[in-house]
């Protein structure tokens, strides 16, 4: 019975796996109708990722209506598994108070998780925070620590330090300020 169990368990989350990897590469192809209910099959089974990308689709109206409220809500799932992109997401809701009421500290503490792990967009806004005392009390040496950890990340550090850049460049005193931080 155990042994049964077992078995349909791994062909469970096969079957996610296998759900989701469809459904990402219609994604992808920005075929989003198609990827829609393959994405909530997987989703709806637990996958992690596809929850994210689900969340992405109510977020963005990619294969169904805009909803900030369901967007909101997979990505919380997604990131109660601990998955980098949806703490960054939750973060965001948080921050902004889409599809969830607006909480700095709620944000701060989704960014702060998703930093540990390793997240450049969560250390970028996790320094940002530091630097403001959004949600958090202003510590400049935090600011300054994850804000170099979110540049120097070799999945998206450039692409944050470009941003900062272009921004500065541009005027933006946030982004001048965090500049000037990096280079201490």
């Amino acid at each position: 019975m155990i042994l049964a169990l077992v078995v349909s368990m791994a062909a469970g989350a096969q079957s996610a796996e296998t759900l989701y990897k469809q459904g990402k590469a219609l994604y992808e192809a920005k075929n989003y109708k198609q990827a829609f209910p393959k994405l909530k099959a997987a989703a709806e089974k637990g996958h992690k990722k596809a929850q994210y990308r689900l969340a992405r689709c109510y977020d963005k109206g990619h294969g169904t209506s805009e909803n900030e409220a369901e967007a909101f809500k997979w990505y919380m799932k997604s990131a109660a598994q601990d998955y980098g992109k949806a703490l960054y997401q939750a973060g965001k809701c948080y921050k902004d108070g889409k599809g969830t009421s607006k909480d700095r500290q709620k944000a701060v503490q989704y960014f702060a998780k998703g930093a540990k792990l390793d997240n450049a967009d969560c250390q970028y806004q996790l320094g940002k925070a530091y630097m403001k005392g959004k949600g958090i009390a202003a510590d400049e040496k935090k600011a300054r620590s994850w804000l170099k950890k979110a540049v120097s990340n070799p999945k998206d550090g450039a692409e944050i330090l470009a941003k900062i850049k272009k921004d500065a460049a541009d005027g933006d005193e946030d982004a001048k300020q965090m500049l000037s931080m990096l280079k201490k």
